[in-house]
C-alpha cells in the first residue's frame, strides 16, 4: 500500500495518494508512514494544518527522539501562529541534532515574530556557519540588523550575498535604502 501512495503522488494524483492514506489509517491508526505522510500531505493546505499537526503530535509519540519529525511539527506549528509551542518544537530538535540547520532557521523566524532579536540573531548566524551558502538565513539575518539600527552590518551581509545570490542583495537594497 505505501508503493501505490508512493506511485500515486510520482504521477501527480495526490487527491488520490490522500485517500489511499486515509483509508490506511482506518486500517492502522497509529501507522508511523502513514501519520507522517498524510500530514505531509496536509500541511500543504492551510484549512489542514491543524490536523496534520494533530497527527505529527500522534507520530512523536512513537518516536520522540526524531529532530525531523520535531522540525516539521515545529514548522506547521509557526505557520499557524502557535509560536511558542513551534519554538518549543525547533528547540527540541536541536537538543536532539544541533546541526539541524533548518531547526536553526525556523527557530529564528519563530524568535523575530516574537520580538526576541538577540536570540533570533544567534540562531540565524548559527544557520549561516552550517548553511553558509543559503540566502533565506543570510536574508532574515540582515533584516533583524536592519531593524535593530545596525547598518553597518546589514551592509557587511549585502555585500556577502552579491557574492553568491546578487538577486537578493539587490532586493535588500531595494527594502533598507541601503548601498554598499
Amino acid at each position: 500500500m505505501r508503493y501505490q501512495v508512493f506511485v500515486l503522488n510520482l504521477f501527480g494524483l495526490t487527491k488520490k495518494a490522500v485517500e489511499r492514506l486515509i483509508h490506511m489509517k482506518q486500517l492502522r491508526p497509529d501507522d508511523y508512514f502513514v501519520l507522517t505522510t498524510l500530514a505531509h500531505f496536509w500541511g500543504q493546505e492551510r484549512q489542514s494544518r491543524p490536523d496534520a499537526i494533530a497527527l505529527l503530535k500522534q507520530a512523536r509519540r512513537q518516536q520522540p527522539s526524531n529532530p525531523n519529525l520535531l522540525f516539521n511539527l515545529g514548522f506547521l506549528l509557526e505557520q499557524q501562529g502557535l509560536l511558542p509551542e513551534a519554538e518549543s518544537s525547533f528547540r527540541e530538535a536541536l537538543q536532539l541534532n544541533d546541526k539541524l540547520d533548518r531547526a536553526w532557521y525556523g527557530l529564528g523566524l519563530v524568535l523575530i515574530q516574537q520580538g526576541r532579536s538577540d536570540e533570533a540573531l544567534v540562531a540565524l548566524k548559527r544557520n549561516t556557519e552550517l548553511q553558509p551558502m543559503s540566502p533565506f538565513a543570510w536574508y532574515q539575518l540582515a533584516r533583524v540588523h536592519f531593524d535593530r539600527h545596525e547598518a553597518q552590518q546589514t551592509l557587511e551581509i549585502i555585500r556577502h550575498l552579491q557574492g553568491f545570490e546578487p538577486k537578493v542583495a539587490e532586493q535588500l537594497k531595494r527594502e533598507t535604502g541601503l548601498k554598499p
